[in-house]
């Protein structure tokens, strides 16, 4: 049974909470309504700006039309595709690194010029040499996630106690069996943020592959509406978007909470 006082520290935790998101979405709604004002009353072009009113009349007219779900299936197909690509590959290289340092040091001078590398600059060669089909789109993404991966995941792992690390050694412990029951569990919330930075730069990645080579996607969506100076798809393109994203977010925010839970 959990104490009067601890049962208040709950309330006040739930209060913060509540009052945290009510004023989020206030300031979503005023934005809203300011936008619809500004647009109405011709202090912004519509045709320029769009307003609400229209972006919505865009969305349903793409539900309607059965366009809407099929492009955010194959943009959210084409993030956990590459998502989940550069999360296995990433903490197995970041594994590697730990456990063969010298790997490491051999490495590191490519993969930080691999990194400084705008990845939009490779897209011409990803599509020669793979296709211009969803398979581009995929590796483009991975190009950008999985460096910032490896680096994330490795950089939590080198920064382990040092003093648990000895601990291990002073029992005659291996590095497998110091990586196995110390740096990997030990570093679950690293790898967790690496995560979340990971899943907005696959989806960053799967954008900007759409861009380049897509018919079909958020990205495709977007690319379109630019050009046929169609504002009003463009930005409920990126409305679209910013949902997306933020769901996929949430999810990954969800996983963490679990993880914590069962840790405790």
């Amino acid at each position: 049974m959990y104490s009067y006082k601890h049962k208040l520290f709950l309330k006040r935790i739930r209060r913060k909470k509540i009052f945290i998101i009510t004023f989020q979405l206030l300031i979503l709604f005023i934005f809203i309504l300011l936008w619809q004002f500004l647009s109405d009353y011709g202090y912004i072009n519509s045709f320029i700006g769009s307003s609400p009113k229209r972006v919505l009349q865009t969305l349903i007219k793409l539900y309607n039309s059965g366009d809407l779900l099929k492009h955010i299936y194959i943009t959210c197909l084409e993030t956990i595709i590459s998502f989940s690509l550069a999360t296995v590959i990433g903490i197995f290289i970041a594994s590697i690194y730990w456990l063969f340092p010298i790997v490491h040091k051999i490495c590191e001078p490519y993969l930080t010029i691999m990194n400084s590398l705008p990845k939009i600059a490779l897209g011409p060669i990803i599509i020669i040499w793979v296709g211009a089909k969803m398979s581009s789109i995929i590796v483009m993404a991975l190009l950008i996630s999985l460096i910032l991966t490896i680096i994330n995941v490795h950089h939590s792992f080198v920064n382990t106690d040092y003093n648990k690390i000895k601990l291990l050694k002073s029992f005659n412990a291996s590095n497998y069996q110091i990586y196995r029951y110390l740096i990997f569990p030990g570093n679950i919330n690293g790898i967790i943020n690496a995560l979340k930075v990971n899943i907005s730069m696959s989806l960053i990645g799967v954008i900007m592959g759409e861009f380049l080579v897509s018919k079909e996607g958020i990205g495709y969506l977007i690319m379109y509406g630019s050009q046929v100076f169609n504002l009003n798809l463009v930005i409920s393109g990126i409305i679209v978007l910013c949902i997306v994203a933020t769901v996929m977010f949430l999810i990954i925010n969800f996983i963490e909470n679990k993880l914590i839970k069962n840790k405790k």
